[in-house]
């Protein structure tokens, strides 16, 4: 949105306002095609009429209240889930079925939920009545835009709760400080799994040649974790800008700039190195936006090639990291025999392995479809050495 190549790229939506044909750019950080049916609505707009057209495929482009917008965005939200609860299978459903009609509801109540869209003139100024300043949460995503356009308002709300993200930081106690997640960029709030890399012991490889490689870093937050326990070079790498964009933010703000490289790769740099960590997306499944990405992972992508290319990067003596929950294993999506065959597919040896239960709310939430896999879950740090090592 910063370019005008970017301007003259972006998608339109077009419909029609007092018998007027009207078009307005249309822009989606999740990567959200533009809807192809729009209507105008306003506030004398009932809520029932409202879930009708976008359960229909018709968005709705508000020209009220904006705080009834954000009403509306609930009417519909409790329409969908009593809804679901009507259809709802009351007889015992198993993995994987489970889990793939949670992921279907969840994907069609986003689409549902998306058809609600918010007006914005240049400046990310929303041209309603009681609408709040969202210019810097904007900007913060999606960099400056001289041109009106038009937003999802579930899209808008999670740029707004993502800038609260940012400014106020997730406290990692094997830190001693916070980190700051960007927007797209996955927040470590499951601090379980970082726990681990602050507690494993280093291996004797890396006191001699001080480096570790952070593959697919996100926030950097491992590699933070891994400079404060005496690492003096880690190289964390990503494909994502945003998230070498949140690495630069993290490691500045915490006095790591010394001892962090972030690096564009996908998977591993350039070298070898004594300690590499990886943490994948832990659940074979197509991502449904960006921030997804750092949870589900499509045929095991990055989990395979991680162990696969492994080998040729460790130094001798050197040790991997698998950071990696066992919840694809209890959905039945990954079993433990597939794991363990493709780690002694890579040449690969395993040394020991640390686990740790799981502390977040869902974990012990009866109402939750995917309970019984999420109360039997573990997290892991699978130590794992060349085989000819």
């Amino acid at each position: 949105m910063t370019t005008a190549e970017a301007s003259r790229a972006a998608p339109m939506i077009e419909w029609q306002e007092a018998g007027v044909a009207r078009a307005m750019r249309w822009c989606s950080p999740g990567g959200i095609a533009a809807p192809r049916r729009v209507h105008p609505a306003a506030d004398a707009l009932t809520a029932d009429a409202a879930y009708r057209l976008a359960c229909e495929g018709t968005a709705l482009l508000w020209r009220g209240d904006f705080q009834n917008a954000r009403q509306m965005l609930q009417a519909l939200s409790r329409r969908i889930d009593r809804k679901a609860r009507g259809e709802s299978d009351r007889s015992r459903v198993e993995f994987p079925e489970a889990f793939h009609r949670k992921r279907m509801f969840q994907a069609q109540r986003a689409r549902i939920l998306g058809r609600l869209l918010i007006p914005f003139d240049a400046g990310h100024v929303i041209p309603l009545r009681r609408a709040p300043d969202v210019s810097d949460a904007c900007e913060e995503a999606l960099g400056e835009c001289g041109k009106a356009y038009a937003m999802s308002l579930r899209e808008l709300l999670g740029l707004i709760g993502a800038r609260e993200w940012r400014r106020k930081g997730v406290f990692i106690p094997a830190l001693g400080g916070r980190i700051h997640p960007h927007y797209g960029v996955f927040s470590p709030v499951r601090g379980e799994y970082v726990s681990l890399v602050g507690e494993a012991r280093l291996p004797a490889a890396a006191a001699i040649d001080s480096l570790a490689f952070d593959i697919g870093a996100g926030t950097g937050v491992l590699a933070a974790v891994l400079a404060r326990r005496g690492i003096r070079r880690v190289v964390a790498t990503d494909l994502d800008e945003r998230a070498l964009a949140c690495i630069r933010d993290n490691v500045e703000r915490l006095g790591l700039g010394g001892s962090i490289e972030p690096i564009r790769a996908d998977l591993f740099p350039p070298g070898r190195a004594p300690l590499i960590v990886c943490n994948p997306p832990w659940i074979p499944g197509k991502p449904s936006s960006a921030l997804e990405h750092a949870v589900y992972d499509a045929d095991s992508r990055m989990l395979r090639g991680f162990l696969a290319g492994l080998g040729e990067h460790l130094e001798a003596g050197g040790e991997g990291w698998l950071i990696l929950s066992d919840l694809a294993e209890h959905l039945k999506l990954r079993s433990r025999e597939t794991l363990l065959t493709w780690i002694e597919e890579a040449g690969l040896q395993i040394l020991g392995r640390h686990d740790v239960r799981p502390t977040h709310a869902k974990a012990t939430d009866p109402n939750d479809p995917l309970h019984a896999a999420r109360a039997a879950e573990t997290t892991s740090l699978w130590r794992v050495q060349r085989t000819e090592a």
